[in-house]
């Protein structure tokens, strides 16, 4: 009990708040550290268990140094939520003007959509300047919790802000999708994951004790916003876009500002799109087969099964209904719920 008080004082007193997010780097070693989930030791800041590697680059750089665009989108995510099928959509919508789907030689069929529509805050020292020299209008991606994203883009106080498009995974999936991709992608960190558990990573998950964790309260926070602000934020929900994926590219390319026109609709672009973007289609690309990303991780580790329900391949009953009330417990009273409204 006195090491968690301890612990919640020095957040306290590290808060964004108090703590402008342009200067973080001089106050990690007085956060809070979990090293128990591979392969990046986290650290606790605003209440959000992230990478130190992003607390000391990546988040000041985007606080001092990135200028947003009027035009921009934003693809905000937890991680293992449907980030990579979000970002190929998104990318092959927006920019269908320059590559259309039906093209043999489209970016998606040659590219890891990870390196078609790049994290903002990864290695932003290092890419700073390829992100300002890409026109516009220009796609992004974070994992970054919404309280954490500069005012610049989420339009706090006159700013008008930019556009961002949100997706949410069943917690029970992302956990055992999260858990998996560790397990596969921590060799090219330099780190062996293969003792890692499920049930040590249900103990940490529900303790919020993960990458970007805990996974409701980031959900939460950009849930709000685009209740709040629905014209700035799209909250979309990966199991009801696995239903109707067309719909969910219209809406999608509604909310961009780039609504599909009638012409296009009767050559089938939507399908087009769809079918390019489509899990299967994507794994069975050479690049993402055989490539890895600039960190070394191998981009088959991207694509998995994609599918609902998942979990129970790998949970207990016991474990599901464990963590079902961990969350069931953190949103009670929010109106939030994780059911999927489809």
């Amino acid at each position: 009990m006195a090491s968690r008080q301890s612990e919640n004082n020095a957040q306290e007193e590290t808060s964004p708040l108090t703590t402008p997010n342009a200067n973080i780097a001089r106050i990690i070693p007085s956060l809070p550290l979990e090293t128990r989930w591979p392969p990046f030791p986290l650290r606790r800041y605003a209440n959000f268990w992230l990478p130190e590697v992003a607390l000391k680059e990546g988040v000041p750089g985007v606080h001092s140094c990135f200028e947003p665009r009027p035009t921009d989108v934003f693809l905000a995510s937890f991680p293992k939520s449907g980030t990579t099928w979000l970002k190929a959509l998104a990318f092959a919508t927006l920019k269908r003007s320059t590559h259309p789907p039906f093209d043999d030689d489209h970016p998606l069929r040659h590219c890891n959509p990870h390196d078609c529509v790049r994290f903002l805050e990864l290695d932003f020292n290092q890419q700073k300047d390829e992100l300002e020299a890409l026109p516009s209008p220009r796609v992004l991606a974070t994992h970054l919790p919404y309280s954490l994203l500069p005012g610049s883009i989420t339009g706090d106080g006159e700013r008008s802000g930019c556009r961002i498009v949100y997706v949410c995974r069943e917690p029970k999936d992302v956990l055992v999708s999260s858990w998996l991709f560790t397990r596969k992608a921590a060799p090219a960190c330099g780190v062996d994951a293969r003792s890692f558990t499920i049930q040590e990573a249900l103990e940490l998950f529900c303790d919020g004790r993960c990458l970007g964790g805990p996974q409701w309260n980031h959900v939460l926070h950009y849930w709000k916003e685009s209740v709040r602000r629905p014209d700035r934020v799209l909250f979309l929900r990966y199991e009801e876009v696995l239903i109707e994926p067309e719909a969910h590219v219209r809406k999608l390319a509604n909310f961009m500002g780039c609504g599909f026109s009638e012409e296009e609709e009767e050559r089938g672009v939507v399908s087009a799109i769809v079918e390019l973007c489509s899990l299967g289609k994507l794994r069975d690309m050479e690049v993402n087969r055989n490539g890895s990303t600039l960190l070394g991780i191998k981009n088959e580790s991207f694509f998995r099964k994609g599918v609902v329900g998942d979990w129970s391949k790998h949970m207990t009953q016991e474990m599901a209904q464990r963590l079902d009330k961990v969350v069931e417990d953190a949103l009670q009273g929010t109106g939030f719920t994780f059911a999927s409204t489809a």
